[in-house]
């Protein structure tokens, strides 16, 4: 049955479907962080080999996403969200029984594998399910709010899973909603074939519909090398061999996959996706957001426990407020501005409150009191709320829905590059300062305060940077006025071609 039939109970369901998806895939990236010491201490890791906790899982997850989704509308979006349910299912199990450190991140590693698999093709469902604008606008509102909010749940459920019981049930509890995902899955989702299947005899996937192998092995590799260099920016340096080594390396293997795409008749990705305004404008101003908000995610979880001595239960809980108005935008309210107003308005209004926020913060007191200096930034969270639907419309406005998948993935390996870029460069920033004023004699929390202050204000500046992008390149697309595409929008798509798009076309 096409996605544009479906009933609307069938989409609710779907999307549910995929949300949960997208919770699991972002509980399981912060749920860790708070239960590391722990694992430290039970499997006995090392200082430096702590890091590939997380490291393993972010390299597998940002290397593959591309990849992942071009696979989805090759072969069918529903196998492929499968499959890496599946496969994450699977894994999770395996970390909860790791008894050494090997298993334990070669498990977080295939953890990555069915993350991004199921990840990648994630926002490719749900573009092609919901071609009506109020109703696409609301769908993803919920999805976004899943992949916003679940951090702050992830930290809060962790700490109490890890002091209540031990830190393996941070993985096992994937196991039920990993099988119910699956089960509902398998009944809500819509049966899709991509063009590298044949029906008949023979049927798998061909190589002359789009099943580039070496463009596949290019853009993986130089992919997985570069976040491997960035991720070890903190140990090696940024000036390092290591780093500049492997970051040339990175750059060579993605120039080549590049250069491929644009010669061969069936490339893994369409070059012809970057000439949307929308698209390019969109990811450009989401590597730079993401980047400076690691800073709010970590930095701002870290402070408590490191400077005003809270507990992994009692930092996660001080973190609830910004999920809890980040939920409360992007469900309530954002899908009914973005209708009013357009998604670039609010996008704008929702960097402008970030801008604040992390400006703020670059004035952090020593002896923060929780009222008057940490709750404020918790509740101006809520233009990542407004922000994240908003941008993520204007991303995907401008794919094709042959490219979907394409755009989803794209749009989510700008999302972990941008991850791993702050992880590197702020957490960098911040150690440095810290170290540098601890070797002159100041007190630990007045130095760990001023590396703080530091990665805050050069995230702010990050933010000021995706604000000006957003304002100068992205544009409304053409689709009527803001307020009149939930009423016109649905009749047009529904004569003449407009269902061969995704959505409008990108100005």
């Amino acid at each position: 049955m096409p996605a544009t039939s479906a009933p609307a109970r069938s989409r609710s369901l779907a999307l549910g479907v995929l949300a949960t998806g997208m919770l699991m895939t972002v509980l399981d990236g912060s749920i860790v962080t708070v239960a590391m010491p722990a694992v430290q201490s039970d499997l006995g890791f090392t200082p430096a080999g702590l890091s590939w906790i997380v490291n393993a899982y972010l390299i597998a997850f940002g290397s593959l996403l591309l990849l992942a989704g071009r696979l989805g509308d090759l072969i069918g979006r529903r196998r492929m969200f499968l499959a890496g349910t599946a496969v994450f299912t699977a894994a999770s199990l395996l970390a909860g029984v790791a008894a050494s450190p090997g298993v334990l991140i070669a498990a977080r590693f295939l953890q990555g594998v069915g993350s991004a698999t199921a990840s990648a093709v994630s926002l490719g469902i749900l573009v092609t399910l919901f071609t009506e604008a109020r109703e696409r606008a609301r769908a993803i509102a919920v999805f976004s709010f899943t992949g916003a909010a679940g951090a702050s749940i992830g930290q809060v459920l962790g700490g109490a899973l890890t002091d209540a019981l031990t830190w393996n049930w941070i993985f096992f509890i994937n196991l039920p909603i990993g099988v119910a995902t699956l089960l509902v899955a398998l009944r809500a989702l819509p049966a899709d074939r991509g063009p590298g299947l044949r029906a008949g005899a023979g049927a798998g996937l061909r190589a002359g519909g789009g099943a580039d192998v070496l463009g596949a092995l290019l853009v993986t590799t130089g992919l997985m090398t570069g976040i491997y260099a960035v991720v070890k920016i903190e140990e090696y340096g940024a000036a390092s061999a290591h780093t500049l080594g492997l970051g040339a390396l990175s750059l060579a293997l993605l120039a080549g996959f590049v250069v491929r795409q644009a010669r061969i008749a069936n490339p893994l990705m369409p070059l012809r996706i970057f000439r949307s305004r929308s698209v390019s404008g969109a990811n450009l101003v989401l590597i730079l957001m993401v980047a400076a908000l690691f800073s709010f995610q970590v930095l701002v979880a870290l402070h408590p426990q490191k400077v005003l001595a809270y507990g992994a239960a009692e930092t996660g809980l001080a973190m609830l407020p910004a999920a809890a108005v980040i939920g409360a935008v992007s469900l309530g309210v954002s899908a009914r501005l973005n209708a009013r107003f357009g998604e670039r308005a609010v996008l704008l209004t929702g960097l402008a409150l970030l801008v604040v926020m992390l400006g703020l913060l670059t004035r952090l007191p020593v002896h923060a009191s929780y009222v008057t200096d940490l709750l404020p930034v918790m509740l101006l969270a809520a233009g990542f709320g407004l922000a994240l639907p908003a941008l993520t419309s204007l991303g995907m406005s401008g794919a094709k829905e042959e490219d979907a998948g394409l755009a989803s993935g794209l749009f989510n390996t700008t999302q972990q590059i941008g991850m791993a870029l702050g992880i590197a460069v702020l957490s960098t920033l911040a150690a440095a300062r810290t170290e540098a004023l601890t070797e002159a004699g100041r007190p630990l929390a007045e130095a760990l305060t001023a590396g703080h202050r530091l990665a805050f204000a050069v995230a702010t500046g990050l933010l000021a940077a995706a604000f000006a992008v957003a304002l100068t390149v992205l544009r409304q697309p053409k689709s009527g006025r803001p307020a009149e595409r939930g009423q016109g929008q649905g009749r047009e798509r529904g004569q003449g071609q407009g269902r061969k798009r995704v959505a409008a076309p990108a100005a």
